[in-house]
């Protein structure tokens, strides 16, 4: 794209032109670093699958009363904001804000940084291509991008919530989650994954050199040139409500189950924008990368607050994720996510006990406890010990049966041993995940 149409295109972003919903557009989209002007608050719709059209900026429906874009301004590329950060929208508790997230598939460096030209060669024409990742791609510069030490994420935030104070609890309801594109990215990168490659030349325990994934003959990183490291991704187009991806002489069709990867509030205290401490791949008590794939629309996630203004962001929005998500990637694909942001108090019962001091989720018919295997953030060398993990989900699941539910803690321990499900988050973000579920149905609520 020539320099001057690319100048043109931010500027008509920037002013919501040349769409039928250029009036709502325009007044939805505000300035970065100010509240952003309210839409009126929208019921919560049924989760749409496929898109029915491509949802670029300011275009289609926006559930929320507050609408983000994911300009280069208002993101962060592979790092999560910090304690004190400048937001880049305020909004009372109880409001719901709709924010266009951009998938960081399609737009790295290992791809060619240009996603015009990347999904071209998978048939996508240009008017499929989101033109705030082709923005992002060309033009951030917030941070010098190293791809062999940044988060690959898109981080759009972070949101003040007024009212929010260290102590509270921010809670997160998912209202909406639709897809802005018919089409889907899932990657495999060496020495990444369930089945990596080790610093110097090392096997993980428990396969052999030859089980690497991807193999270790493809591994390209000694060259320096991310497109040359041999990096697998491969492109997965949506059909109604599943996505698709070849499989020998047909096909392997799964249903969609979009979701936000990440969702945190700031937690870090850190100077410049790319300390290794916002690091946007592991996750911590403050959310991040958190990559739960039950946390679909209908579903809640609390999260400890740090900072006021508890400071929340959003990234890595996926269109599907089986548990584990062991080759690195879920199916990543970009959403318009619709969240109401609410303030818990200690003392208001309006938040589990656990979630003022560990992240925690709920949906319609479950609680579910996390756990981590580095609880504060991955600095302290446990790095993928999912027996960590496990231990951390297992004590926070009691303390909730024993302080919320009023159970004596041995029994508990019984109960979560005959009649919970403890399931991988993740295993590919450093610090590993594993969540229980707590079927609401097995307890007497009367």
């Amino acid at each position: 794209m020539a320099r001057d149409e690319a100048g043109s295109l931010r500027d008509a972003l920037v002013a919501g032109i040349g769409r039928r919903d250029f009036l709502r557009a325009a007044t939805a989209i505000g300035t970065g670093g100010a509240a952003a002007t309210s839409l009126p608050a929208a019921a919560a719709p049924a989760p749409v699958r496929r898109p029915r059209e491509v949802l670029q900026p300011g275009t289609g429906p926006i559930d929320g009363r507050h609408y983000l874009r994911s300009l280069p301004e208002e993101v962060r590329w592979g790092y999560v904001p910090a304690l004190g950060s400048e937001p880049v929208l305020r909004m009372r508790s109880g409001e719901t804000v709709t924010i266009d997230t951009v998938s960081h598939e399609g737009i790295l460096e290992d791809q060619g940084r240009d996603p015009i030209g990347y999904f071209a060669q998978h048939g996508v024409p240009r008017e499929q291509v989101l033109d705030d990742a082709v923005l992002i791609a060309r033009d951030y510069d917030r941070t010098r991008r190293d791809f062999d030490a940044d988060g690959p994420h898109v981080i759009t935030g972070p949101v003040h919530v007024d009212g929010a104070e260290p102590g509270d609890v921010l809670k997160v309801d998912m209202v909406s989650m639709r897809p802005r594109v018919p089409y889907g990215v899932i990657s495999s990168r060496h020495g990444k994954g369930a089945l990596p490659s080790l610093p110097d030349d090392g096997v993980p325990a428990g396969i052999s050199r030859a089980e690497i994934m991807p193999p270790v003959g493809t591994d390209g990183r000694g060259t320096g040139n991310p497109e040359a490291y041999g990096n697998v991704s491969v492109f997965a187009p949506i059909d109604g409500d599943v996505g698709v991806l070849p499989a020998g002489k047909g096909q392997v069709r799964f249903p969609l189950e979009p979701f936000m990867g990440t969702m945190g509030v700031a937690f870090a205290e850190a100077g410049e924008l790319n300390d290794p401490a916002l690091n946007s791949v592991p996750p911590n008590i403050g959310g991040g990368n958190i990559d739960i794939n039950r946390l679909v629309v209908g579903t809640s996630f609390y999260l400890p607050v740090f900072s006021e203004g508890a400071l929340f962001y959003v990234g890595d929005s996926h269109m599907a994720m089986g548990g584990g998500e062991v080759a690195l990637t879920a199916m990543e694909g970009s959403l318009r996510a619709t969240f109401r942001l609410t303030v818990c108090k200690p003392g208001s019962g309006d938040a589990p006990s656990v979630a003022f001091r560990y992240p925690f989720g709920e949906t319609s018919d479950a609680w579910i406890p996390v756990g981590l295997s580095d609880p504060d953030g991955s600095q302290h060398g446990q790095g993928g010990d999912l027996d960590v993990a496990m231990r951390r989900a297992v004590v926070n699941a009691l303390d909730f049966l024993e302080h919320d539910r009023g159970m004596d803690r041995a029994v508990a321990y019984a109960y979560l041993s005959a009649a919970a499900d403890f399931e991988l988050s993740q295993v590919v973000d450093k610090t590993v995940g594993v969540h229980a579920m707590i079927r609401k149905e097995h307890f007497d609520v009367g």
